[in-house]
């Protein structure tokens, strides 16, 4: 049974975040968010005035370093409030930096209308210049939104509304994080830092506690969510129209030159594929001797002795498999994940759930995550990592304007970690107990981004067109298409609670408000699995194309980072061979299986 969450003041100092390297006291915190307030109305001096290269290079070299700033304002804001989400200081600097980012914003609005009013071929000639030749790309990218860009006091009603427009997206996880009681099983209290594992435990009646606790939570605030969910749905379709898209699918995927076939691809082949996770729910019934599953089996270990993993193991094995990459690479990585305190590793009271990286450029690249001595904790550290190595190398490589690169091609690398401290533990441990737990973890990665990300993504593209269309959201409708969607995936191989089932849109309370963003986990999977395969032939184009594509960053559109490395999503190549991965994971299961039962 776990035990009960520490304080957030009992974790030891090594183990959390070196929070410090940004602001050494909210104090100072303080007085930069009042200096940079202060200095944002400077912004106005560049108003009806870009109208040459060396003007447009002062402007955009302002511009960025402010941003810069609020940036770094803003990652300490919402570092300090995810490890303690009863820190009403740390919740108030969040939301005082959220109204910040909408003054900037608008600070900034005049600047995009000004540019595009300038004909298109003497931008294009002045990019050729020295001050702004490294803006080629930023300015091709601006060139391309131009139907897309409104006038500049438009723009500026459109930067003002970010501060109010943020509520829905704050209101959903301040309640899910703050005040939602998610009850206690056998004693020891649910929170979003040990869910995951309760969830895990080998008692089934421990499991069930704790899933329908934790769902029966959700269900109580259901009415709530869905209508700051609603809101924020209505938020995207409003934007996607005052700017003229075709609708919010559009919106999303258009700033990042993705044609919206990725999208529509992955759902199809999701749906083609999808009898694949039904062998292996009967797989796993099994090997678990139950004659159905309930979802609270869907995590259930599959070993009885399920391998402990410490925090410093797990480092180990990182490092080592990743060690195709090169030296420079695992060393960097090794002192981030150790003596530089990149990551905040355990659970404690008021630690919000989920795992994640964040920094900007200038800061340490930081990993949020709650650690559980486990291949399951091991994996999510590979894969925060993967994300943090990707923002090293990108800002020792690349200009502020290309610092931040998009979520598209974040959750390729993240991903691919994953998958290549997969693939070196297979070689490295073969007794069958090991490999069942690592075969285990590999499909509990999947189950996240190739089964519960296309259906959230299924969900987020039905309700953002029933707003366009006019209709209501409610909780009775969103809990009604969340049970529709999760019983085509689990078939026949999982008896259903539709009630609790329905209500998991919303214990998704951060992804489904950046808009279309969750269908980028089974995309980045996908294009994970295709570069990792390259590393079978030829390792040293493989290595040097890879680190080519995480030093881009944002310099390059995601697609055609992408195919620095190797790779094409613009066809479904990629989307079809990870589902061959993900079959030969159920072979290699139903053969032990089959073997155990003497077949």
């Amino acid at each position: 049974m776990t035990a009960s969450l520490p304080r957030r003041s009992d974790v030891a100092p090594e183990s959390k975040w070196d929070i410090e390297h940004l602001f050494a006291t909210p104090a100072e915190w303080d007085a930069e968010f009042a200096a940079l307030e202060a200095t944002l109305p400077s912004l106005a001096e560049f108003k009806s005035r870009l109208a040459n290269p060396d003007m447009i290079a002062a402007y955009l070299g302002r511009s960025e370093t402010l941003a810069s700033r609020l940036s770094r304002l803003n990652n300490y804001a919402f570092m300090s409030a995810s490890v303690d989400a009863s820190d009403t200081d740390a919740n108030a600097r969040r939301e005082r930096v959220t109204g910040l980012a909408g003054a900037f914003a608008a600070a900034i609005a005049f600047a995009e209308p000004e540019l595009l009013a300038l004909p298109a071929d003497t931008l294009s000639a002045w990019t050729r210049t020295p001050e702004l030749r490294m803006y080629a790309h930023f300015f091709d990218n601006l060139e391309r939104q131009r139907p897309h860009v409104r006038s500049a006091d438009v723009e500026e009603v459109l930067g003002l509304v970010r501060g109010p427009f943020g509520a829905a997206r704050t209101i959903h996880p301040t309640l899910v994080n703050t005040d939602l009681d998610l009850g206690t099983v056998g004693g020891v209290k649910i929170g979003h830092g040990n869910i995951d594992r309760l969830t895990q435990d080998p008692d089934r009646e421990v499991r069930r506690g704790a899933w329908e606790a934790y769902a029966d939570a959700h269900l109580k605030f259901a009415n709530t969510m869905a209508a700051s969910l609603s809101a924020g749905v209505r938020q995207d379709v409003f934007v996607a129209r005052v700017r003229g898209y075709e609708n919010s699918l559009h919106a999303a995927l258009s700033p990042n030159n993705i044609p919206v076939e990725v999208f529509h691809t992955l759902i199809d082949t999701y749906r083609r594929h999808v009898g694949t996770w039904h062998r292996y729910w009967r797989a796993r019934a099994r090997l678990l001797g139950l004659e159905r599953l309930r979802e609270y089996d869907v995590k259930a270990p599959l070993t009885a002795e399920p391998p402990r993993v410490s925090y410093e193991q797990s480092v180990e094995w990182i490092c080592e498999g990743m060690a195709p990459l090169g030296t420079e690479y695992v060393n960097a990585m090794r002192s981030g994940l150790t003596t530089e305190r990149w990551v905040d590793v355990y659970p404690n009271e008021g630690k919000r759930q989920g795992a994640y990286s964040s920094g900007t450029q200038g800061t340490l690249p930081y990993i949020f995550m709650s650690y559980a001595d486990s291949l399951f904790s091991l994996s999510t550290l590979a894969h925060e990592i993967g994300h943090s190595m990707h923002s090293y190398l990108t800002w020792r490589s690349q200009p502020y304007v290309y610092s931040r690169y998009s979520l598209f091609v974040a959750e390729v690398a993240s991903n691919f970690n994953q998958a290549m401290v997969r693939r070196h533990l297979f070689g490295a441990r073969p007794d069958e107990d090991f490999q069942i737990a690592l075969i285990e973890e590999a499909m509990s990665n999947f189950h996240r981004y190739f089964f519960i990300m296309p259906t959230l993504a299924r969900f987020e593209l039905d309700i953002h067109e029933r707003v366009e269309r006019g209709e209501a959201l409610s909780a009775r409708t969103l809990n009604a298409l969340m049970a529709d969607l999760l019983a085509e995936g689990y078939g026949d191989g999982v008896e259903m609670d539709r009630e609790r089932s329905g209500v998991t849109w919303a214990q998704f309370s951060t992804h489904l408000y950046s808009n279309f963003y969750v269908f980028q986990y089974a995309t980045g999977i996908s294009a994970a699995h295709q570069l990792l395969a390259r590393f079978d032939g030829d390792t040293q184009a493989a290595r040097e194309d890879y680190l080519a594509f995480l030093r881009a960053g944002g310099s390059l559109y995601p697609l055609d980072a992408l195919k620095l490395a190797g790779v094409d999503m613009r066809s479904g190549e990629a989307v079809e061979r990870t589902f061959e991965v993900l079959a030969d994971y159920v072979d290699r299961l139903e053969k032990i299986v089959d073997a155990r039962e003497g077949r």
